[in-house]
């Protein structure tokens, strides 16, 4: 690599400024904005383009060779609008420095090549849509590869489709970094993610593509088509049994029925019923297959992507989305829920046992929850069949893999179908896929398979295992199986002593977690169960943090077996992050501990 030139250079009717990457100027008269930033010394040279004021500028991922001199930018009063999934390693960076593991580390994202203190941001950028920015039209596609949360800014100049990309794509069919590809130990995640984003990229367009590094692209299918066909390779030498990434691409849905397809490209399985109106209902939508096997659970490693859509449109008469339905609230469910509402127009229908959790998720312990409260746009009873154009709904409850979720059945094509979660994996031999954290109860899967054969489907769809035929003995085994688990239990657990539930915890608290000002009142409600088999006083004692006041304990009657609630308010301390609250139990005098914890953000 040559030495960077000392003025800007014109391409592609924008200016260009090679720093420690390539950072771009758009013009609009005496004001510009900016593609990425680099150290900062494009504000040096901005009068060999005659530019007075750079008012905007777009960071395409969060490397430090592209964003680490924002610091300078914030001092001249330039907004800095960031990816949505990388806002937090910008804005939050100081933080993220804190909560980094480092030890016995397998996380191989480089998200330590991050800013080194946080910088604040004005917003984050409309991903699938077109904003105006210091009077250019610009439209943000993402486009994950080199980062988990990289994007593509596409925008139309003398005539001509740009996009800057990025480190997407270097120069004539390579990549900047292959490393940086390698999100997670031994995986391909970030190939798998490139190969998909370079596809999606070209479905586009693009008449010139501006990389990061390296220099403009002017033939963008030739240079996009030989990334992908490298990076197979790459992915065919690193796994056992080979995975056609292309025909994911341009097939990512497969034919249940006719008219019931399952989503290849979504991590956990989504599923589109299509009406002959043109319409589509989904059942479940989370995050993209591409960017969610990473083994860290940030939000920047649940992104959902709406790519797939553009092929029901293409190949299977889709003309809208019209709603989700979803199984059960975990993340790989439901991560894309608000993106289709806000880009499709969607609505988002919810059982009524998913719902309170949805819009308050903090609310509860429970695990795979998503990182904020999701809108409801309709709760679906249990009581009434659900009607969608000619297609018929009924919503079952179906605890086990947790106790908050449905079955979902439906007709389709002369056949009987139940999309059932993650209820067990599939398989000829299909296993119970419960969590105790998620709720478990002994006697869940002995239910679901009566209920099962009540309905006898001729499918079963569920999360994550291909579509399974429902025979007699599918059932007959699914209903033994249940059974002998709930004879383990009863076997191994000592119930008759002190009945905890499969969970073993007689207490929890609600909300699990909270934001409060310091010395403000906080109110939390403690559930207790009695585990005899017999009424008995529960007492209920708070343990709070030094500076604290709670009342004094409080008890409740219960009948055998029964559950009740006890609400406690309290008068918080000092700041604090994560300040812990004990729920203490005893019940008939026999002391069960501190059972339960909640968590609280004092400010």
């Amino acid at each position: 690599m040559s030495a960077p030139p000392t003025a800007l250079e014109p391409v592609a009717g924008v200016g260009l400024h090679r720093d420690t990457c390539n950072v771009y100027v758009l013009r609009s008269g005496p004001e510009a904005i900016l593609v990425d930033f680099g150290s900062g010394a494009v504000l040096d040279r901005l009068a060999d383009f005659g530019v007075e004021r750079v008012t905007d500028i777009l960071v395409t991922h969060h490397h430090r060779d592209q964003v680490q001199g924002l610091a300078r930018a914030v001092a001249a009063g330039i907004r800095i609008w960031v990816p949505p999934l990388e806002r937090d390693l910008i804005a939050n960076g100081s933080r993220h420095w804190q909560a980094r593991q480092l030890e016995n580390d397998y996380d191989l994202r480089q998200d330590r090549f991050s800013l080194l203190e946080s910088v604040p941001v004005a917003g984050t950028v409309a991903e699938y849509r077109t904003v105006e920015i210091g009077g250019h039209a610009i439209f943000t596609l993402p486009t994950p590869g080199h980062t988990a949360g990289s994007v593509t800014y596409l925008m139309e100049v003398d005539g001509r489709l740009l996009a800057f990309s990025g480190d997407l794509v270097y120069g004539d069919g390579k990549l900047w970094s292959l490393a940086a590809t390698q999100w997670s130990y031994s995986g391909v995640d970030g190939l798998v993610a490139t190969h998909v984003s370079c596809a999606v990229l070209a479905a586009r367009e693009p008449d010139v593509l501006l990389p990061s590094h390296g220099p403009v692209v002017d033939d963008p299918q030739e240079v996009l088509a030989t990334v992908r066909a490298r990076v197979q390779e790459l992915v065919d030498l690193r796994l056992e049994h080979r995975w056609d990434l292309a025909d994911m691409h341009a097939r990512p849905w497969a034919p249940v029925t006719p008219h019931l397809l399952r989503n290849r490209a979504s991590f956990a399985n989504s599923y589109a019923l299509v009406s002959e109106s043109g319409a589509a209902l989904l059942i479940d939508f989370g995050y993209d297959v591409t960017t969610g096997l990473v083994p860290s659970t940030k939000r920047e490693a649940r992104r959902a992507l709406l790519w797939p859509l553009d092929a029901l449109r293409r190949d299977h008469g889709v003309s809208r989305i019209e709603a989700v339905v979803v199984t059960h609230f975990h993340d790989d469910h439901v991560a894309g829920l608000d993106l289709l509402r806000e880009v499709e127009g969607a609505e988002v229908w919810v059982p009524e046992n998913v719902a309170p959790i949805l819009a308050d998720p903090s609310r509860y312990d429970l695990p795979c929850l998503w990182f904020e409260p999701i809108a409801v746009d309709r709760v679906l009873g249990f009581d009434e069949p659900v009607r969608w154009n000619e297609y018929e709904l009924r919503l079952h409850p179906l605890p086990g893999h947790t106790l908050y979720a449905a079955a979902i059945e439906l007709e389709v094509d002369g056949s009987r179908v139940l999309a059932t979660g993650d209820q067990q994996t599939g398989g000829e031999r299909p296993v119970l896929n419960y969590q105790y954290r998620n709720r478990f109860r002994i006697d869940d899967y002995v239910a679901s398979a009566e209920l099962y054969r009540s309905i006898r489907p001729d499918l079963i769809v569920s999360g994550h295992w291909p579509p399974q035929e429902v025979t007699d003995e599918l059932l007959d085994g699914l209903l033994a199986d249940g059974r002998r688990l709930a004879e383990l239990h009863r076997e191994l657990l000592p119930l008759e002593d002190a009945d905890l539930g499969a969970v073993g915890f007689a207490a929890r608290i609600e909300p699990y977690r909270s934001s409060v000002r310091a010395g403000d009142r906080l109110g939390l409600d403690v559930s207790v169960r009695n585990p005899f088999g017999r009424e008995a006083v529960a007492c209920v004692r708070l343990e709070v943090p030094e500076g604290w006041s709670a009342p004094e304990e409080q008890e409740i009657a219960l009948a055998a077996h029964a559950e009740g609630i006890v609400r406690f308010e309290l008068q918080t301390g000092a700041a604090a992050r994560r300040a812990r609250i004990g729920a203490d139990l005893t019940v008939d005098r026999i002391p069960f501990g501190q059972q339960a914890e909640a968590l609280v953000d004092v400010e």
